[in-house]
Order: C-alpha cells, then structure tokens, then sequence
C-alpha cells in the first residue's frame, strides 16, 4: 500500500527552502516504508484496525516541526530572566483564582497522591499556563513527521504507538489528539509514554483524557509525581546568600553537603545572619554568571563591622527539588516550581 504524503504549508516534492533542504528530494520510498512498518507495529501491539486506518488514513508532513527539531535554541536567560518570565503577577493571580475554583478536585489530588495544592498549581501553570495555551499540532503528523526526519526515529516511533494505545483502550479519537511539535499534550504537557505509565482516572468513567478531563489531567500528574516520590512535609528549597568570591564549582546542585558544612563554606541567611546548624543534607543552586556581575554597587549592608561585600542570590536545594528535575531537567524550571508554589500557597 502506497502512502501520499500531505505537504502542510506549499506542496513540493523536493522540500525547497525547508529544514529538510539538506536531506534533498522528499523520500517516497522512505516515507511508504516507515507507513507500513508503523501499521505492522500497531497491529503487532494489537491496535484495533480502526485507531491504525485512522491514524494512517492522511498522513501530513509538516516542514515547520523539523525546523523547530533542528534549530532548538541554546538557552540562554540567567536565573533572574528566567524567573521574571514564569513567575509573573498574572500567572500568581491566575492561580489563586484556579486554587478557589478548584478546592475539592486539588484536595483529593493531596490526600490521595500527597502532592500539596499549591505544588500541583505550580506545575500546571508552568505547564500550560492553567490551561490557556492550546497545542495546534495533530500529533499523529507530528510524531510521522519526526519519525521521518530521522534524528530520533526509535524515540518518535514509541511516542506514537504509545499514543494509538492510548487512544484505543480510552476510546478517544486519535485524530483529535493535539499537542506540542515536540509531542507533549494536555494540561501538564505528558507525551505519550508518560501518560502510559503514569495517566489515571480522575472522574471513574473508566477513561484517561489529560486534554479535556482535568480531573484526570490532575490526577495523572499527581501520580507521576507520587512515583517520582514527592516528599509532602519537606520543603523544595532554601533560599540564602553567597559571598560574592563563593566557589563556582559547588552552584550546580550536583554536590551535597548539610547546612552546617555550606555554614562553614560562607553560606547565609538572606538577611546576613548564619545558617541554623542542622545534619540536612541538601544541594546548592546559583546563577553562576552573578559571581562575574557582582560588584560593590550590589553590596548589602547588614549591621556588622564587617566592609560590605557583594552578595549572591542562591538555593539550598532539597530532595524535592531533584524530584522536579525528573520532570524536566532544568534547575532554571525547578526553581521557578518552587517559586511559583510558595507564592501559591495562600
């Protein structure tokens, strides 16, 4: 069976001025190959016939998502830009309304999932802004289209059979399910094999719908989360200071020391006083590029007879913290969760 590919955006057979142009004429016979060894994968992991014609019926080919693949861009902001961007007043205040909207379906999440409302807002506002950015790509052209490109087409493929699973045991149609060029869908952003493990049922109607359930949407991330094993009674961070001469090579989080041995090291309370003594074990986190801005003129002055120095801002980083980078491995992201929940929590 031969499979027509739909161009979307101009039609051409040779991809001209496309992210593709460096591949050359659009491959025929690879795109027939890859459509029917993914109908033979699918009909191997026993997907109904209907959700495979489905998915195969119009396949399109969409130039623009193997140009976002290809020109993802370094990033680039400091911590301070970063947390600027996230956590926003409109996105605090749009969660307070969404924790008052909310209150029965975020409490059962908690006490099921141990997953603190406040936590489960900030990710959902992370993710998806509560809910307000919608994902235009079908993903099942999403997903052949990446399969095609190339760079990570075992990685695409299981994405997709993951995704007619899905939408076969929950009765979903396929060519409805819309998500990021990337594949991730719903309020908070699972792609398929994600869902797979973690997606659950939040209403007891027997189906998982993370797009337009949001009970199961919450439910879903709150397991994920519990699996991940989200601590409910530890904090995420601890926000301190460093002097402005503090060893770059302990701001990563990768190394662990406890609040006295970080003590020793020159880390303070924010308003200059010491560290409590404690045997916590914990991570540091800091914008290592304020080391190099730091100068006098950031100098905070505390009462002490001690010549002001420059000062930076960090994070003592608990097992929590390390939880999220599971999520998404970004000590940026961690920290805007754990900037964004504590000002969610009232």
């Amino acid at each position: 069976m031969k499979y027509k590919p739909m161009l979307c955006g101009l039609f051409a057979m040779s991809v001209i001025g496309t992210a593709l142009a460096d591949r050359g004429s659009f491959d025929l016979d690879r795109w027939d190959k890859i459509m029917s060894d993914i109908r033979a994968r699918a009909a191997a992991e026993n997907i109904s016939k209907s959700v495979i014609d489905d998915t195969l019926k119009s396949p399109v080919f969409i130039p623009s998502i193997v140009k976002s693949d290809k020109n993802q861009s370094e990033f680039k902001l400091t911590l301070e830009q970063y947390l600027n961007r996230t956590v926003n007043e409109d996105r605090i205040k749009t969660g307070k309304k969404q924790r008052a909207t909310y209150p029965t379906l975020l409490s059962h999440v908690e006490t099921k999932y141990g997953i603190p409302r406040h936590v489960m807002l900030a990710f959902w506002g992370m993710e998806s802004n509560y809910g307000a950015v919608k994902s235009k790509h079908q993903l099942t052209n999403a997903f052949i289209t990446l399969i095609y490109e190339g760079r990570r087409e075992e990685f695409f493929s299981k994405q997709l059979i993951a995704l007619m699973k899905i939408a076969d045991q929950n009765k979903l149609s396929i060519t409805h399910i819309h998500g990021s060029w990337a594949g991730a869908m719903g309020h908070f952003q699972f792609i398929p094999t994600t869902l797979a493990q973690y997606g659950a049922d939040g209403n007891g109607d027997n189906r998982i719908d993370i797009i337009n359930n949001i009970s199961d949407a919450m439910y879903s991330a709150g397991n994920y989360l519990n699996k991940l094993g989200w601590n409910h009674d530890e904090p995420i961070v601890y926000k301190v200071i460093l002097p402005a001469n503090f060893d770059k090579d302990f701001m990563n989080g990768d190394k662990k020391k406890t609040f006295t041995e970080w003590a020793a090291m020159g880390v303070m309370q924010t308003d200059g006083t010491p560290l409590p003594p404690s045997d916590t074990v914990v991570g540091l986190v800091a914008d290592a590029k304020n080391i190099d801005s730091a100068d006098l003129s950031q100098a905070q002055v505390y009462d002490t007879d001690v010549a002001p120095m420059p000062v930076v801002n960090a994070y003592l980083t608990y097992p929590n913290f390390y939880r999220i980078k599971k999520w998404n491995n970004s000590s940026w992201y961690a920290l805007a969760i754990a900037e964004l929940s504590e000002k969610l929590k009232h």
